[in-house]
């Protein structure tokens, strides 16, 4: 099994990951539900989890809202690249006579949870995989980070029935984290609590991060349906203006209506689609994961140029325009009304 441990995160490495840790069912013990690695493997006894690095030339771009498309298509191919290592890797094992099951990168949602499929509760979570066997540690925001690539990291994993030989989680107090809220200030959505803590035990071993609130906040902003900060003076890639509410439970009308005129929306270039939409979504924000770099200077920089890049719109043929935020008002102001009812809260749709 020594030899074996080895073999498998050189396996990983080789095909171009940047970190590779093993953890087993007793190092996970006592984790939520997403920690059990005999949800997807009944018989499972470890799994090899692994960073891939995302093309940091390709953020700034993205923050400047210069380039969209590239940072898109490199974090699609990116994750598609990982679930095929954990695949490749599941067929490396079971074949050596280990019988072992991928865990897809994203997009791989449990059933069972109260509203099934959209309720968006992974299979398996590659965070907690990746912080119990020492690849990167939580930073505030709940992302696992790195001193080398930040948060910009995707993730993979392959369970197996191998009795492989666990890593150790890293030291906390080597963690670069120094809960600047720099990712809370980025999060127009309101996702990362600013006071309360989520504190979860794996193996024995403490990890804490800023508690979520409704993920209904992610999939509203993130998911590319609204983009507007509450301030009016700077946006993500999204061309939604619909306004952003306080109250968790005032999200999921806000979703619906903001859902339904995005399908009235020109289509943009790119995209992906997701298993519980029927059109394409794309990639306009990340801003948490995207500024939250080893540097504290550094990161004080992405966010200033977040911040201070404009505001987004979209133009009759799809594309997307940055524009101040003088500019974009007057631009939405001077639309039809049934056109910039598509866009922010002016009138019904």
């Amino acid at each position: 099994m020594k030899e074996l441990s080895r073999t498998v995160m050189n396996y990983v490495m080789s095909l171009g990951a940047c970190a590779a840790g093993i953890v087993t069912v007793k190092t996970l013990e006592g984790g939520p539900p997403s920690a059990d690695l005999r949800y997807i493997l009944p018989s499972a006894q470890s799994a090899v989890v692994f960073a891939l690095p995302l093309d940091q030339s390709l953020i700034m771009p993205f923050l400047q809202k210069k380039n969209r498309l590239s940072h898109e298509r490199n974090n699609i191919a990116t994750n598609t690249m990982a679930s095929g290592i954990a695949f490749e890797l599941s067929n490396f094992l079971t074949q050596r006579g280990h019988p072992s099951a991928p865990v897809a990168s994203n997009q791989v949602y449990r059933k069972e949870s109260p509203r099934g499929l959209p309720d968006l509760m992974p299979n398996i979570s590659l965070r907690y995989l990746a912080v119990r066997s020492g690849i990167g540690w939580f930073g505030l925001s709940g992302n696992v980070i790195r001193k080398n690539e930040g948060a910009a990291i995707i993730f993979g994993a392959t369970a197996t029935e191998a009795d492989l030989i666990p890593t150790d989680p890293l030291p906390e107090k080597e963690s670069y984290c120094d809960q600047c809220r720099i990712c809370i200030a980025s999060c127009m959505s309101g996702l990362i609590d600013d006071k309360e803590k989520t504190e979860i035990s794996l193996g024995g071993v403490p990890f804490s991060y800023s508690k979520r609130r409704t993920y209904r906040r992610c999939e509203y902003v993130c998911g590319g349906f609204t983009g507007l900060h509450p301030s009016g003076k700077w946006s993500n890639w999204s061309p939604g203006r619909f306004s952003i509410p306080k109250e968790d439970g005032d999200f999921m009308p806000a979703l619906k209506r903001a859902v339904k005129a995005s399908w009235k929306w020109p289509r943009m270039e790119g995209g992906f689609y997701h298993v519980v939409m029927k059109d394409k979504l794309y990639l306009t924000c990340g801003n948490c994961q995207l500024v939250c770099t080893p540097e504290k200077e550094e990161r004080k920089r992405r966010f200033k140029i977040l911040t201070e890049s404009g505001v987004v719109v979209q133009n009759p043929d799809g594309s997307l325009e940055t524009l101040s935020p003088e500019k974009a008002n007057e631009r939405i102001a001077s639309l039809p009304p049934n056109i910039r009812a598509l866009y922010e809260d002016a009138s019904p749709i």
